[in-house]
This record gives C-alpha cells, structure tokens and sequence, in this order.
C-alpha cells in the first residue's frame, strides 16, 4: 500500500513560522483560560460564594476571540494548501471548544443531563463539519491499531480511577464516543501528505493534530475533567500522525481519541477534582492517571513509527491482519485485569436523599425544665415521635420501593430517605404527593489507595495554651472546681484517634459510643486529623482542652473531607439515640444515652447536596431533646451573609466565629446576617493557630471556625458540670454564654457601609466566649 495522498509542494518557511506561532499562541491561550476558569470556580467555592454558569460561556468566548482570527488569517492567506488546511482544521477545533465549553455551564449536580448534551452537541457539530472535510475509507489495519491504543491509554484509568452510576457512565461512554467521531472529521482535514518524510510526519505533523487535540481535550467533560482531557488527548496527535500512512486518518482518530477520552470523563467525578481535596486524593490520582496515559500516548508514538513506517518517501509496513486484532485483545484482556485487580470495579454513582412531605411536628415535647432526668425524659419523647411518625408516613412510600427493588435507608431525624438511582428515578420520586423535595446525596468514589494519616509534628503542650486560658478555662478549674465532669461531648466530624493521650481517658466507651456508619469501624479512628483536633480543644486533657474533665462519644460523618445529607443525618441520630454496632437506629436507639453537647465543625453546602432547609427538622429536634448543639460558622468570610451552609443558619443552635490571640475576627470567619435578618454568629472564640491533638499522638496548629467551635462546646460542659440543674435547659444557657461574652473587635471586607453587614454582631456576635464569667453565672442560677 502506498502513502495514499499526493505530496505538497512547499511554498517557502514564512507560512510555516507563522503557523508554529499561531500554534504556539492556540495552545498557551487554550490552556491558560481553561485553568483559570477552573481557579475562578474554586475560588468561589472556598469563599462560599456561588459559581455562576457564565464562568464557561464566557471562558470559551474569549478562548474563540483571542484565537480565532489568527487561525482565520492562517486559514486564508498563505499560499501553501498545507499551511491552509492547518489553519482550517485548527479553527474547526476553535469553533468545536467554543460550543462544547459553553456547555460546561449545566450545573455540576446534573452530570447526566451535562453528558446527554455534551453527546448531541459534538455530534450535530461532527456533522455540521463535514461538509469542509473529504472523508477517506476506513482502513482495517488502521483502525485496529487505533483502538488497541486507545485501550493502552485507558489503562492507568481503569486502575485509578472509579465509574459512577450505571447511566452515568452510558453517557461517559457515548459523549467519548461522540468526542471521538468529531476528532476524525476535524483531522481529516489535515494536508498529512504535506510531511513527505518520517520525522516531519510525526514532529510536525504530530504536533499540527496535536493543537486541534488540545482544542477537543478543552471542551471534554465537566469543570475539571477538562484539565485530564488537555493532559491525555495532545500525545495522541503524534500517534496519530504516525497511523496516517495507513489511510483513513478519520478513522483511526474516532478510535484512537474516542478510547482515549473515556478515561477521564467516565472515571473522574468533576465535583471531586476539587482544592477541598487536593491531599492525596481524586485529584491526585486523577493527575497520576492523566500522566500515565498521555506517558502512553508518547510511548504509542514510537512503537507506531518504528514498526509501521519505513522508506523515503513514506511506505507503511506490510502488516498482517491478525496483529492489530490480537493487540486488541491483548489489550482488552489487560485491562480487564487492571480493572478487577488493583482497580475499583463497580458502580459508584450518586445517591438521592428524599424529603418527606409530611415533617413531624414537634410542639407536644415539654422543654420545659432542667436537670438530667428531665432532660431524658425529652430525649425519649422526642425518639418515640419520630421513629412513630417515620414509620407511618413513610409505609406506602417504602412498599413502591421494595416493589422496584430499589434499596434505600429510612430517617427519622428528618423525615425522609436516602434511595440509590439516577434521574428516572429522581423524576418519578419528585412527583409522588407524599414527597416534598429530592437532593442529591454526593457519594464518594473509591480510592486506588487510602490516602496517609495526618500527624502532627509539634510537641505535647505542658501547659494550658493561649486559647483555653484566652476563655479563662483554666480559672474554671483552679478556682471554681469545674472540669465537666459527668458532661458527656459528641463529636461528628472525619473521626477521633481513640488512643491519643490527650483523648484516651475521656472516652465514654460501651457499645454505644462510637459509630462509623460507611466503614463501619468498631473502634474510635481518625485519619484526616480534623475530628481529633476539633474534639481535643472541647475535652483534651493536656491543656488543650476547655472541659478536660468531660467524656466524649464520637461519631464520622466526613469521608476525605467531604459529606451529605444521608451521612450528617447518620451522626445526627446517633447522638440522639446512640445504638450498639449493627443496630437499626429506628430500634434500638437509646436516647437515654444521649450526649449533653454537640460540637460541629462542619456545614452541608449545595455541593454536598444540602439546600437550605435540608437539616432544620433536625436540628429542631436536638433541641426538644434538650441537647446543646454548637456549629461553626463557617470558614467564608470577610463577606456579608456568608453564614449560609447548614446548620450554621439556623435558629436552634448556637454558631460560632472565630478570632485571634489579639481577640479580633479572623477574616475567613463567615458572618451575618442570615436569612430573615437574625444575628449570627452566636458568639466568636479562638480559632486561629490553635494547637491541638492530631492522629498517632500528635500535636499541630490549625485554623477555622472549626478550631473556634469546640471551645464554646467545652464552655457548655463547664457550665453544666458546675450546675447540673441547667442540663437540657437550652434558652437560659444560650442567655449566659451571650450574657458573659467579653467584646471582641470586628473585621471587616473594606471601609463601605455595605460590608459592616448591618451591625458588627453580625461579625462578633455577643462577643469573645467567657468560660469563667459563664461558669460562675451558671452557678448563681436557679
């Protein structure tokens, strides 16, 4: 077989210059508007701020603006036909990433609708471009080739990466294809003859299909799929140019680029490549993979020209037909070892949480009264009433799902259920009379690896530390005799290391102290470090702690550093009516062993899956129970009105700020005011540099509102241990903790009125949490 298109004459090197130039500035633009789009989402993500669907529109626009005309230029005035077809391709490349990336502005939550339209758009643009390319016939040889290399490059994906749900990954697998198919027609119309020799065809060739590849690898996937995509697909330009000899270069790229392309749109979940996760998890696997593969790509390039080219000018090698067959297989069987073997075989698609209609209503608990019995009293009022309520509102629902085999788990906390299915079955739930609302319940995928333990790297305090004497916790001790004795704290968070020395003693321990509700470990573990930290400044006993002398019970709810309804609920209940391992928390909950105080230094944004209602049945009902509950702020300060992620809004429990050693707001603290105009934070206490216990026996400073948090919890500790007639008395501990604040002096986005957020309450609430002045008005009360 013959190379099957007629040679180029050239035309001399100014065309071509100006075509490495224009190349050059494609692909530095390219690449610097799709990285800062994503930087732009993350940065309104940390902040709390929301991400707006023009970021992509917007971002393809000034991609296709500030490219588009030197590939017009380059497309029109040279006199060379190769120089021209150049520019031609790469501007169908341009106009391809212009309408794939304004896709990109479906919200993230709604992956599937993203990929049904990412499928219909590249192909009404596959066929659309056709009409400016000449179509070659398929070649077998070719082909083959093309699709074992483009299963070579989906190895290192099948062994990091994890699929999600089962149409998800329908839809992953045909927008790939579809990716593919306008891959082909865009490099079909490419001059390919033009590079008469083996090395122009594959550097320079190579290169030239390259640039469109990094074009289609921009539009691919979701925010942050599309950085894999502009790693994997560019090699493949070369690998490519390689396989032109063999004909039907159209069809190699479907095979080729379509294989490859499914690596990071079916194993990547784009709300995963995310700065909250950047610690040795889906981004970093996600990196490693994109690398391996585009590593692939180039090793392709040379196995493809050394075994297949030969000759000047060039001759493909004879080949037999069985050999691009029997790579495909080999490669098939490969990676389905891959896959089974060190991968993450199976589906891990998101959840649904839904939101029953009828919510209980909570008015007939007495919260009248103080003191532990009374509080009990409650705790078991208020689990009777919701488990019963549950049980009957969700009876028909729970039939229909047992009837289609879906599985799902029932709560009672809010009246709802978590249900695993796609957005049939989303549609069909939504319009059932008896449900209010359905959310999405993230859910994880599967790592290749656990990532490492967090440890500190400080050594063990000797002495209280400036924060706990900054609330005069340690005056409590010494001069009041409170410690938080017979105060039990529970903590939900990534966990606690049950063994710590500044933990290990103030374990309640029994069968109903500690619950793991996804990995199901039986034992107090911690491996982020956030949980032993946050929990160590409430009841640490080497002088980190505010209530050395209080138990704990420990509950995880944050996985990787990321949660969801179902999963907040899980910790939720517990603490409501703790249950021994493997019990049915409809059952056998034991309210009567539920923990005084709550400490939560966490919030459910949209992101995780929460609206803005989605735990406030919750809540409400903590607090008929009598439990105090404490939340964090939030870390999405300076600005107004960033005290928005679940719980922290709500009116039922007690939010908390953060400031420094000089008692001044830290600028990340969130602040007021809330939905309605109600003052938040609550109070503000220390939360910046706080040295506290880390997994393994470590010691390290963090800060947030989530170091802020536990201080306030350990207050409450500290007061009802001195008093216990004001155990479950919610409004009169609430009146003390503001009433003793001690002023602390507010911070501020900029000197205009608007970002004083009203009032500086809004920033300080009551002020600095004072344990000593709390603790002796605790006291004094009656």
């Amino acid at each position: 077989m013959g190379y099957p298109y007629p040679r180029q004459a050239s035309s001399g090197a100014g065309p071509i210059v100006a075509a490495v130039f224009v190349g050059m500035w494609v692909v530095g633009v390219t690449v610097g508007i799709q990285t800062a789009g994503w930087g732009a989402e993350q940065i309104l993500l940390i902040a709390g701020l929301a991400t707006s669907g023009w970021i992509w529109p917007a971002a393809a626009l000034a991609d296709a603006l500030l490219v588009g005309v030197p590939a017009i230029l380059l497309a029109l005035l040279p006199r060379s036909p190769a120089v021209r077809a150049t520019g031609r391709a790469w501007l169908l490349g341009i106009a391809a990433l212009g309408v794939l990336g304004s896709v990109r502005a479906v919200p993230a939550a709604q992956h599937e609708l993203y990929l049904a339209l990412l499928t219909v758009v590249a192909a009404v643009l596959a066929v659309l471009f056709r009409r400016y390319v000449e179509p070659a016939p398929a070649r077998p040889a070719a082909i083959g080739f093309a699709a074992a290399g483009g299963l070579a490059c989906l190895l290192p994906w099948l062994w990091f990466g994890a699929l999600g749900g089962v149409l998800e990954t329908l839809l992953s697998a045909t927008a790939a294809a579809t990716v593919g198919w306008l891959a082909g027609v865009i490099l079909s119309a490419l001059a390919w003859a033009a590079f008469h020799t083996r090395v122009r065809l594959v550097l320079v060739g190579g290169l030239v299909a390259a640039v469109v590849l990094v074009l289609l690898g921009a539009g691919l996937g979701a925010s942050g799929q599309h950085l894999a995509g502009m790693v994997v697909l560019p090699p493949l330009g070369f690998a490519l140019a390689a396989l032109s000899p063999l004909g039907g270069a159209g069809w190699s790229a479907r095979w080729l680029v379509g294989l490859a392309a499914a690596g990071p749109l079916a194993f990547v979940d784009n709300e995963e490549v995310t700065l909250n996760l950047l610690n040795w998890d889906v981004p970093h696997w996600t990196a490693i993979a994109a690398a391996s593969s585009a590593a692939i790509g180039l090793l392709l390039v040379v196995v493809y020209a050394f075994a297949l080219l030969r000759g000047r000018p060039i001759r493909p090698a004879p080949v037999r037909r069985w050999v691009p067959a029997a790579a495909v297989a080999a490669l098939l069987v490969a990676g389905t070892a891959v896959y089974v073997g060190p991968g993450q075989p199976g589906f891990f698609g998101d959840r649904l949480f839904v939101v029953m209609r009828d919510q209980p209503d909570l008015s007939s608990i007495d919260t009248s009264g103080g003191g532990q019995a009374r509080r009990d009293e409650r705790a078991r009022a208020t689990y009777r009433l919701l488990v019963r309520h549950a049980d009957r509102s969700q009876a028909s629902l729970r039939r229909e799902l047992d009837r289609l085999h879906l599985p799902y788990t029932p709560y009672y906390l809010v009246n709802g259920l978590e249900v695993t299915g796609g957005p049939a079955v989303r549609a069909w739930l939504s319009r059932r009379s008896d449900v209010d609302r359905v959310l999405l319940s993230q859910r994880l995928r599967p790592l290749p690896a656990t990532p490492p333990t967090s440890h500190g790297d400080e050594s063990r305090p000797d002495d209280p530390q400036w924060n706990v004497t900054m609330v005069g916790a340690d005056r409590v001790w010494s001069q009041l005799g409170a410690t938080g004795t017979g105060i039990v704290v529970g903590s939900s968070d990534s966990g606690v290391d049950g063994g710590h020395p500044a933990l290990a003693e103030g374990f309640r321990g029994g069968s109903d102290s500690w619950y793991d509700p996804a990995r199901h470990t039986r034992a107090p573990t911690d491996t982020a470090g956030h949980g032993t930290h946050t929990l160590a400044s409430a009841v640490g006993r080497t002088g980190t702690g505010v209530a050395p002398g209080a138990s704990w019970v420990g509950c995880v709810n944050l996985y990787r550093n990321l949660g969801n309804p179902a999963r907040y609920l899980d910790c939720l209940q517990f603490m409501l009516a703790p249950f021994p391992p493997g019990g049915d928390p409809f059952t056998d909950g034991r309210p009567e062993r539920a923990p005084h105080v709550l400490t939560n230094s966490w919030g459910c944004p949209r992101i995780e899956g929460c609206d803005e209602g989605a735990l406030r049945q919750a809540t409400a009902a903590l607090a008929a129970a009598g439990i105090f509950v404490v939340v964090a702020a939030g870390n999405t300060g300076p600005f107004c009105g960033s005290v928005d992620d679940p719980p922290a809004p709500y009116p039922d429990v007690f939010t908390v700020g953060a400031v420094d050693r000089d008692r001044e707001v830290a600028s990340f603290s969130s602040r007021g005011p809330v939905d309605g105009g109600a003052v938040k934070p609550d109070v503000v206490a220390p939360g910046v540099d706080v040295l506290s216990a880390m997994p393994d026996g470590g010691y390290d400073e963090q800060s947030g509102t989530s170091m802020a948090t536990p201080h306030v919890a350990g207050v409450v500790a500290l007061m009802w241990s001195a008093n216990p007639a004001l155990i479950g008395d919610l409004a009169r501990t609430r009146d003390i903790l503001r009433g003793t604040a001690q002023p602390a002096r507010p911070t501020y986005l900029s000197r205009k009125e608007r970002d004083r957020c009203g009032q500086d309450a809004n920033i300080t609430g009551a002020g600095l949490v004072d344990a000593f002045a709390a603790v002796q008005a605790a006291r004094a009360a009656r």
